[in-house]
């Protein structure tokens, strides 16, 4: 029975596409971790996952150094800080007995993949729900080719890559009118983090609008504005001070008046203020509309007809095109994913027939059927009966129930007659022709080329270059090569010492109790409430000084990360351990060797300083282009 149905055109698509995504992705998000391309957001949930294994649920100094009261306040991060007071992520509970078995941050990014992978599976057994195998398996394999579920999936770990699998779980079940599966996945669905909800709101809005289960659509909307409102306002603030100083001002700071807003405090400026409100919905006008195209080319541009998509998917794109900020219109990050669901439902539900806003009228206000000739053939009860209903028909104890009568119409029995013909005309899934197949594979390609070529996350780094003018490439030889160099060092770290890493050894040393991000920190408060100097500190600055010449960002690091080495050494705070290739391992407590200081004195003499780059940058005539 399963080789007859491997067999089929559909189910042999669905099956090819999600081996080839999961051999895919696991290759080229293993390789970018183990070559050190994986970042600060990898090592954070990295540590996140361990602390949980050892007791300390949700408790990151990770996630203490980007908290209000460090980067506001000056304070050194806490080992004991909670993230639930940044982000409400509870869902990841879930997973924590598979990273008990491997525990590694290796472990998250299968974990990723692996979700994402199960989600287009879901996603084919639902739209077969409405389609044939033929369109299901497209539906599925644009899934895997879209730029906002590939994109994200070629990075570091994000809590948003169960909300696939949950919310077209969610729709799965009450397709099937399975309730409790349907009531378990909403919760699972608002435990991702404190703003899944808005997802959850548009499945609920979508059920009341298309009057298809409108008692269910109001409090599933219900539940999930309540629980966003109450969570923000009433449990995050329990933790930390995050969401209302930092978070909420950093995404939606235009619209509050004070220095620090709550959800209903920038709710309330939205209202308020419908100017700026049209204004931010807009703007940027040509970004916005680039990523519509994007998130729309792999579905062949289907969702934008589509009323179900709109309705779904509607609330998640407002939260995104209203906030402020490069990274929330960023079609290769984690916010890409939150509009997935609503798209690629409303995209089945169109090609059913079953998108559109006249056929919603009839279910949330059905019309009498006109009545039929009768007929001796299939009647179900006697012909003297069903005669004397005719003949009674302005007598509703004498009609048979549920047959309705000419009286009370309003207008013509043709006419009537004509405007249910329509009706049904409506739910007739719209066929592929072999020309609009053909288009929508064309739209499938691009997508994937699209994404590929964009370098998401710099998982393509060995082939396509960072930027081009000014050049900036690594090769992959050269960056294994320097791999070579950063492992041995973190070999003389032992497993419970403090530790202080630039950016990209972050995720390879945050399975321990306390470490930082170095050099914004390189102190921290431990568990016996003391401030203290990290252990060791490892730091990568050939990666730095490759890129700096480009990024702005790296060039501060860069020069910041060299000021504060000197410093740490010529007050004997620290001693140089071992230095190669633009790695330098410092560790507190000792003298530093004499062959390695003299290897980082000759390193450091050789990075331009900041004022020449600058100079460069500018007489170039061109300002640096990432890709």
């Amino acid at each position: 029975m399963v080789l007859n149905w491997l067999q089929k055109p559909g189910p042999r698509m669905a099956i090819a596409s999600v081996s080839i995504f999961l051999s895919f992705a696991l290759v080229c998000t293993l390789h970018r971790y183990y070559s050190f391309y994986a970042s600060f957001d990898q090592g954070i949930f990295n540590q996140v996952f361990w602390n949980g294994i050892h007791g300390n649920f949700f408790e990151s100094s990770l996630s203490s150094s980007l908290s209000t009261n460090v980067v506001h306040g000056g304070d050194v991060p806490d080992v004991s800080y909670h993230r639930l007071g940044q982000h409400f992520t509870p869902a990841l509970l879930l997973w924590l007995p598979i990273y008990a078995l491997f525990p590694s941050a290796a472990t998250l990014t299968v974990l990723q993949v692996t979700l994402l992978g199960l989600a287009g599976l879901v996603l084919y057994a639902l739209a077969r729900q409405h389609l044939p195998p033929q369109k299901a398996g497209m539906i599925t394999l644009a899934y895997y080719a879209a730029n906002a579920v590939l994109g994200p999936t070629l990075g570091n770990f994000h809590d948003n890559c169960q909300l696939p699998l949950f919310a077209f779980g969610l729709l799965l079940a009450m397709e099937k009118r399975l309730w409790w599966l349907f009531w378990l996945l909403a919760v699972l669905v608002l435990a991702i983090r404190e703003d899944s909800g808005i997802v959850l709101f548009g499945v609920g809005f979508y059920l009341v609008v298309s009057g298809r289960y409108p008692r269910v659509g109001l409090a599933v909307c219900t539940l999930s504005f309540a629980y966003m409102l109450m969570l923000t306002n009433l449990i995050m603030p329990l933790f930390s001070a995050d969401i209302s100083r930092r978070f909420m001002m950093e995404r939606f700071g235009q619209y509050a008046t004070e220095a620090e807003a709550s959800t209903l405090d920038i709710i309330w400026g939205m209202i308020s203020n419908p100017l700026r409100l049209v204004q931010e919905l807009f703007t940027p006008f040509f970004k916005t509309i680039k990523y519509l195209l994007g998130q729309w080319l792999p579905l062949a541009f289907v969702p934008a007809f589509s009323p179900a998509s709109w309705c779904i998917a509607g609330f998640p794109l407002l939260k995104l095109f209203l906030a402020q900020g490069e990274s929330v219109l960023a079609i290769n990050i984690r916010y890409a994913l939150t509009p997935v669901p609503g798209l690629f439902y409303g995209a089945i539900l169109w090609w059913a027939g079953k998108s559109d806003f006249r056929l919603w009228w009839f279910n949330l206000y059905p019309q009498p059927h006109p009545p039929s000739r009768p007929t001796l053939k299939g009647w179900g009860y006697s012909y003297k009966a069903r005669l004397r209903g005719l003949h009674n028909d302005d007598s509703q104890e004498h009609s048979h129930p549920g047959r309705p009568t000419l009286k009370g119409w309003g207008y013509s029995y043709k006419a009537r007659l004509r405007g249910l013909q329509n009706h049904e005309e409506l739910r007739k899934p719209s066929n592929i022709s072999r020309s609009v197949r053909g288009f929508w594979t064309v739209c499938i390609v691009l997508s994937l080329l699209f994404t590929l070529t964009s370098n998401p996350n710099r998982t393509f780094y060995f082939l396509i270059p960072d930027s081009f003018q000014p050049w900036v490439y690594v090769s992959l030889t050269r960056q294994w090569q320097h791999v070579g160099h950063i492992r041995p060092m973190l070999a003389e770290i032992p497993a419970d010492a403090s530790v202080a890493a630039t950016t990209y050894i972050v995720s390879h040393l945050s399975g321990r109790r306390e470490i930082v991000r170095f050099p914004a920190q390189f102190r921290l408060r431990n568990d016996d409430g003391q401030v203290v100097d990290v252990d060791y500190c490892l730091a990568d600055l050939w990666q730095l000084k490759e890129y700096q010449v480009a990024f702005k960002h790296d060039r501060l690091q860069l020069r910041q990360a060299v000021q504060l080495i000197d410093d740490l050494l010529a007050s004997n705070t620290y001693g140089a351990r071992d230095f190669a290739d633009g790695v330098i391992l410092l560790q507190k407590g000792t003298s530093s060797e004499e062959e390695v200081l003299a290897a980082w004195r000759v390193f450091s003499q050789e990075i331009i300083p900041f004022s020449k780059i600058s100079s460069y940058l500018r007489e170039s005539h061109a300002e640096p282009k990432s890709y």
